[in-house]
């Protein structure tokens, strides 16, 4: 019997980043926000999150993009295709929410040089 709780502990330890989506000290998430199928409605409940988060160390928008950047990496390989595309969506729509400039992950912008 002990030795079932030691290895149920010891799996709860190893997934220490499933207890931060779902208690994170820096947002309180909707229920289900990272299963919503619709990219709009996914980063609009993460800005809402953000803004009305008392306990967040930077930016909401920072903030928002943080956890659900925090979320697909994650899921890893995990992730099916589909429900990366979404998430990967929910990122533009939430910097559009947050009217922030679009980012083309294909342009490489070189280092600053000193």
């Amino acid at each position: 019997m002990a030795r079932k709780a030691a290895k149920d502990r010891d799996k709860r330890a190893a997934y220490w980043s499933g207890d931060v989506t779902r208690r994170s000290n820096a947002l309180n998430l909707e229920a289900g926000v990272f299963t919503l199928d619709d990219p709009r409605e996914i980063a609009l409940s993460l800005k809402r999150s953000a803004e009305e988060s008392e306990r967040r160390k930077s930016t909401p928008f920072r903030s928002a993009m943080s956890m659900l950047t925090f979320y697909i990496n994650r899921a890893g390989k995990n992730l099916p295709d589909s429900r990366r595309r979404v998430l990967e969506q929910a990122k533009a729509e939430l910097r559009r929410a947050f009217e922030r400039p679009a980012v083309d992950n294909k342009t490489v912008v070189p280092a600053q040089q000193n």
